[in-house]
């Protein structure tokens, strides 16, 4: 096995079932399989959970188990001992804000790395990995960014994150190097306190009619 892993086939798969990658930031447990199903109902089957809350893990392991057609994986993972809780717990993927050495080592899981620069983009290169997270995106540069990367370094595809939301994502999704984006905006967080999974279920399947590329 190569000391750097890198991309696996199965990320470029999730990354193009759908247009929009929405990140999860679920408080409570009770909230996670309501929140799945509203995704899922309005046509969005690969899901990220971020390991920012505590039950996070636990969310992972219930929609896993409970909703075996949806692709789950878990977010904002910073260490390889992250990335071996969310194995355990039943997640398909790994997408992390950055990228470290000991990081793209890991081999638990395939992993979506964050990247800002060009610099970081040759890094992720060197490590065998062609399918990044372009984080946070807006901020980061935006679609110049992407475009001025995407000449010297056409062989990477991304998913942005970071200020994506319905009015920019189709510009993004525009981008020949770009295969989805990650987005919170589906799945707003006062729909979710509120249990309006009829509204996140509007949001999300009006992503995907709007923004599914041809």
């Amino acid at each position: 096995m190569s000391k750097y892993p890198g991309t696996h086939a199965n990320v470029p798969k999730f990354m193009t079932t759908g247009p929009v990658l929405p990140v999860m930031v679920i408080p409570s447990l009770d909230q996670a399989l309501p929140l799945a199903d509203a995704l899922i109902a309005g046509g969005i089957t690969v899901l990220e959970i971020t390991l920012r809350t505590d039950c996070a893990l636990d969310a992972i392991k219930l929609i896993a188990k409970e909703r075996p057609d949806a692709i789950v994986g878990a977010g904002t993972v910073l260490t390889p001992h992250d990335a071996e809780k969310a194995a355990k717990a039943g997640a398909k993927f790994l997408v992390s804000p950055g990228l470290t050495k000991e990081l793209a080592k890991q081999d638990s899981l395939p992993l979506l790395p964050g990247v800002q620069t060009a610099s970081e983009v040759m890094q992720a290169l060197e490590w065998n990995f062609t399918h990044l997270k372009f984080f946070p995106a807006v901020p980061a540069g935006g679609i110049p960014m992407l475009k001025g990367i995407g000449g010297p370094l056409p062989q990477v595809k991304f998913c942005p994150t970071g200020g994506i939301d319905a009015k920019n994502a189709a510009d993004f999704l525009a981008l020949d190097n770009v295969l989805c984006v990650g987005g919170s905006w589906v799945a707003p967080a006062k729909a979710m306190q509120d249990g309006n999974w009829a509204e996140i279920t509007r949001l999300t399947a009006e992503a995907v009619a709007a923004f599914s590329k041809a």
